[in-house]
């Protein structure tokens, strides 16, 4: 596993764990000025949008991991992540999905810029 793998998924780890716990100094850190995610529901929501619901517990993230082996690709500036997560949200019930991140390497520094989640029917 390169070096840069290893640093990219441990600020995967990070960033969950930062989500869950609303530590919005490392969520802020870690997502790019222009992070985008589209949700479970096919909605774009901005690195503010997103960040500010989870802040204001709009979006309260109770548990939040990867249930499967993470998948990665990348090279020298780009890492793809993609695994199952486990996702349960305070005001709804269980779910898991796909779940895919892409981190670039900007100023020497790996952040996330993009995130895709699709829920998985049971």
């Amino acid at each position: 596993m390169t070096d840069a793998i290893a640093t990219v998924l441990q600020l995967e780890e990070r960033r969950l764990r930062a989500l869950v716990e609303r530590d919005m100094t490392a969520a802020d850190e870690i997502h790019a000025a222009d992070y985008e995610l589209i949700n479970p529901g096919g909605i774009v929501r901005s690195r503010s949008a997103y960040l500010e619901d989870v802040a204001s517990k709009r979006l309260d993230y109770v548990v939040f991991e990867p249930v499967t082996p993470i998948a990665v690709r990348g090279s020298a500036d780009l890492i793809v992540l993609r695994y199952v997560a486990r996702i349960a949200v305070a005001d709804e019930v269980e779910f898991r999905a796909w779940h895919t991140d892409h981190y670039e390497k900007r100023d020497e520094q790996w952040v996330a810029v993009w995130s895709q989640a699709t829920r998985i029917r049971d």
